[in-house]
């Protein structure tokens, strides 16, 4: 297992992340890992080397959070050797979903961040979080007060380094300004979806990223598990496939182009098509770390792999090729007007 920094901190992290979002009974069709299957999980990852682990506390309402701090004791994981993050922003009861009542216990409010911390803090059983991140955007609290806050809790010394998740370049470029402008903690990661089949990130995040030293951490490195080798031309709906219950993140009709060219490399390197994949974004700069979610033992060390997989540049541009983003405006007009320098 390599580390790496998260962004421009001092921070090392393995490029592998255990993602937790499996963890509980009650996220989705997601949810399905029991204690026991957890800490099975977590002691694995541990052994092949992963330090670092993500979660969120909107994965069923707080459960996950539970169960990932009680494997990783029984793990027997030092405390100072686990990097924890974990998320704000979300719902934290049906009601608040539904606008039916507890309407402030979501979003990105002082009084939200506040009291989601010290929950987050308590269910993870420590007593700070190495990376609190915004789960997503609020449109109706002042950026101001979010990163204030977030400030706040690195200054109090219950969190050590704040991200971002799911915002859009202009938000997060305008936060930095912010934070800046202010002397306030500002983010030192973005969680975003990226993936061989979803490079929407490409046109402005991820260059924002490496401009701005953003340690991007994907999510759904497998796009639901579409690139997990399940899915074929031949089988589109693989029985007991997750995304037969939740089909998301979205996949254009490319998507099984991508899949033959991850085949033929895999069977190359006598490697799966999951590995491939992962392998390929942990080649692309500025990638800090790959987040995994598993739900049985076979799926993790499948993935665990990946960080084995080293691939040419030739193999990076024919798997690039299948899912080229076009060059959307302005990016083709700076494109264009740069010759000329």
């Amino acid at each position: 297992m390599q580390y790496r920094r998260l962004g421009n901190t001092g921070l090392k992290v393995s490029e592998l992340c255990f993602g937790a979002m499996t963890f509980g009974s009650k996220f989705m069709n997601i949810g399905a890992v029991d204690q026991k299957g957890a800490d099975d999980l977590v002691s694995r990852a541990v052994e092949a080397g992963v330090n670092f682990f993500d979660t969120a506390d909107v994965y069923s309402y707080g459960e996950s959070e539970e169960i990932l701090g009680q494997a990783l004791k029984n793990a027997g994981v030092d405390r100072q050797a686990a990097i924890i993050a974990t998320k704000v922003q979300g719902s934290m009861s049906e009601a608040a979903s539904n606008n039916e009542g507890d309407v402030n216990n979501k979003g990105l409010s002082r009084q939200h961040i506040m009291a989601s911390c010290e929950a987050s803090l308590e269910r993870l059983g420590t007593d700070y979080i190495d990376l609190y991140q915004v789960h997503g955007w609020d449109p109706t609290t002042p950026m101001e007060e979010t990163l204030r806050t977030l400030d706040d809790l690195v200054r109090m010394g219950k969190v050590n380094y704040v991200g971002v998740s799911n915002w859009t370049a202009r938000h997060v470029a305008k936060s930095l300004e912010i934070s800046r402008a202010h002397d306030w903690e500002a983010f030192s990661s973005l969680q975003a979806h990226y993936s061989l089949v979803g490079r929407d990130l490409e046109h402005e995040l991820l260059p924002l990223s490496r401009e701005e030293g953003l340690g991007v951490l994907p999510w759904s490195p497998l796009s639901g598990g579409f690139l997990s080798g399940k899915y074929t031309r031949e089988n589109q709906s693989p029985e007991g496939a997750r995304r037969s219950g939740f089909d998301f993140p979205p996949v254009d009709e490319r998507g099984f182009d991508t899949v033959d060219a991850l085949r033929e490399v895999a069977d190359g390197k006598n490697a799966s098509v999951a590995q491939v994949a992962l392998a390929w974004l942990l080649h692309q700069p500025g990638v800090t770390s790959v987040i995994l979610g598993a739900n049985k033992m076979s799926q993790l060390e499948d993935n665990l792999g990946a960080a084995e997989i080293r691939l040419s540049d030739e193999e990076l541009q024919r798997l690039s090729a299948t899912t080229e983003p076009p060059r959307l405006y302005p990016q083709w007009m700076v494109d264009f007007q740069a010759t000329s320098f």
